[in-house]
């Protein structure tokens, strides 16, 4: 035992003894020159250390360097720069004067991809020269390579305009490579931006055999959490993976086996991009379940809310929201060529229920075609082909859209307006305006359309009660029913409508139940979101009384008008006249059936001259 430990102690010294001779035999000054003409050589960049080179030999064999910067040629600004930079070297190449490097790590370092820091390229291409030709790696006596890069505690500048620059703090970073060029990332940051934060990490497979060629990335694992204003309380998270490839020549990047999670949202599918000056971007992607909802933190107002939002709307003056002035929401589709295909199985938008969701769409440069909007909700579905042109400063849109069975009230509830009408609707038209905002609808849109309406129901007021009570009220020789509901059941309606800066103008309108028809035509504004209808009632059944009356008045059309806000209707009823024409009637066949019954009678004549007027 005791030979054993003699022997590891002196095992121990001639160690220490080694190293500490390496640092005293060797300088590692020898070397600084030579990194940096083989870095300017390889790249082009000018690689600063300022300071003297110094080993540290404890716990594993170093080289610390000063302040670190490598600036891109003719740039202004380094685009890295350190406070230290140190240089994990390996022992026994050393002793052959071979600098194998185990690991290059820089703490604290700033990297800037900024306007500043970008290379100064001249218009015909050269060759990065240097003033020092690099010596080989024989005269040099050394060999530089390096198996890992460490970044710790760092900070990414990228400015994308004068005043559009985005902060990526707290970098960690580890790239460990291979003699093949093979390297593995792992990488965790966070941005901070508009008061949202983003924390994600990252791992990956890098092949670099033919860079700058071309290269390609296996993300094997990519995680985030992104929390702040406007997300919803409990932020979105999740996971991602996939396969890139960039090509250079081509410029092109592909993104393959693409799978990312987002909350209890999945999407799968794949993605290319060309990084031209125009760019051009293909998206294909499919998700089981997309809830918009979820991730917008969307949620829907009570019936007292929507209410009480319908009593007191108030429209501002024009002045204080001229269209003119509007921005185009729209005007980054101007920088770019792209098609989007996207299929989801099961889609929520604001409480909205869509099954088989696809879209299909193309841009050029602002100018949209979206061949397929199309979708299910519960017995329907709904169709919205159309164009948008985004090359002007306003948004023109043109929409034809086809709606089959799709039930109106989710809509209104969808869109936070009054359920005042429900039922299953469809339509087919042509509609166009400029901006998708309610108020863009609701004063620049314009357009025809054929609706109609099955199993519909008007909430809040039962029509056929209304002509009943005031007709009881003034002929006691009839009544209605003596229990309603509140609301009006309609079986099919149908009408024509012309939709103008919010105006919504409805002619040829047909009613049908099994108590009550109706026709007529008015208006629906949904700037104010009042309506005015005047209609021509007939009730045909639930009377009781007088058969002659109740004959007379399931054969009547009785003047109607609805007006008011949505959420508090009101109505004017004209019974009076229908009353008056009664009784004109009952007393001309009364004094007929005693002219007949009495045709000598002396007053016979007075009595047909008063019949005749």
């Amino acid at each position: 035992m005791r030979r054993l430990l003699t022997t590891l102690v002196i095992l121990l010294v001639v160690i220490i003894a080694g190293m500490t001779s390496l640092v005293f035999l060797i300088n590692p000054n020898d070397f600084r020159q030579y990194m940096v003409d083989r870095v300017e050589q390889k790249s082009g960049y000018q690689l600063a250390i300022r300071g003297d080179l110094r080993w540290h030999v404890w716990p594993q064999l170093s080289i610390i360097a000063g302040q670190t910067s490598l600036t891109a040629p003719g740039a202004q600004k380094p685009v890295v720069t350190a406070e230290n930079m140190r240089l994990d070297v390996k022992l026994w190449p050393l002793l052959s004067h071979q600098l194998a490097v185990r690991e290059v790590m820089l703490k604290n370092a700033v990297v800037r991809l900024t306007p500043d820091s970008e290379a100064d390229v001249p218009d015909a291409p050269v060759a990065p020269t240097s003033t020092v030709q690099p010596p080989s790696e024989l005269e040099a006596g050394w060999k530089f390579d390096i198996d890992k890069i460490s970044i710790v505690d760092s900070l990414l500048i990228w400015q994308r305009g004068e005043n559009d620059q985005i902060n990526v703090r707290d970098i960690n970073m580890q790239l460990d490579q291979n003699a093949h060029r093979q390297a593995h990332l792992e990488l965790s940051s966070r941005i901070n931006r508009n008061q949202r934060d983003l924390a994600f990490t990252l791992s990956a497979d890098l092949d670099m055999q033919k860079y700058p060629q071309e290269f390609s990335a296996n993300v094997n694992k990519f995680s985030y959490q992104l929390t702040g204003a406007d997300i919803p309380a409990k932020g979105l998270q999740g996971a991602g993976s996939m396969q890139a490839n960039y090509h250079r020549d081509t410029q092109r990047l592909e993104l393959n086996q693409l799978a990312l999670t987002a909350n209890d949202n999945q999407l799968s599918g794949t993605a290319a991009a060309t990084l031209t000056d125009t760019g051009d971007y293909q998206v294909n992607l499919d998700a089981a379940k997309l809830d918009l909802d979820a991730l917008s933190g969307w949620q829907p107002k009570t019936p007292d809310q929507t209410s009480q939002a319908a009593r007191t709307v108030t429209s501002a003056p024009v002045i204080a929201r001229d269209v003119n002035d509007q921005p185009n929401n729209f005007s980054v589709l101007n920088s770019f060529n792209a098609n989007v295909a996207l299929n989801v199985a099961d889609l929520t938008y604001r409480g909205l229920k869509v099954q088989d969701f696809k879209l299909l769409a193309d841009n050029q440069q602002g100018k949209v075609n979206i061949q397929t909007l199309s979708g299910k909700m519960a017995s329907g579905d709904f169709s919205l082909p159309g164009t948008m042109d985004v090359t002007g400063k306003l948004a023109k849109i043109s929409i034809q859209p086809i709606l089959n069975n799709i039930e109106l009230g989710q809509l209104l509830v969808a869109y936070d307006l009054p359920e005042a009408l429900t039922g299953k609707f469809t339509m087919r038209g042509a509609v166009k305006g400029s901006g998708l905002t309610s108020y863009d609808f609701s004063h620049n849109w314009a357009g025809k359309m054929q609706m109609s309406m099955n199993d519909a129901r008007l909430n809040g007021m039962n029509i056929q009660q209304l002509v009943q009570q005031a007709i009881a009220r003034n002929n006691n020789s009839v009544q209605g029913l003596e229990r309603y509901d509140h609301y009006t059941q309609i079986k099919s309606l149908q009408a024509e409508g012309e939709l103008n800066k919010g105006t919504l103008t409805l002619s040829n309108l047909l009613a049908e139940s099994e108590m009550l028809n109706a026709k007529g035509a008015g208006n629906i504004d949904f700037a104010d979101n009042q309506c005015d209808l005047t209609l021509g009632v007939r009730v045909t059944g639930g009377w009781k009384g007088n058969s002659n009356l109740i004959q007379r008045l399931q054969n009547t059309d009785v003047p109607l008008r609805v007006y008011g806000p949505w959420a508090q209707l009101n109505y004017q009823l004209q019974v009076d006249q229908i009353l008056r024409n009664q009784l004109q009637d009952e007393a001309k066949n009364a004094i007929q059936n005693w002219i007949d019954r009495n045709k000598k009678a002396k007053d016979n004549k007075e009595l047909k001259s008063i019949l005749d007027k």
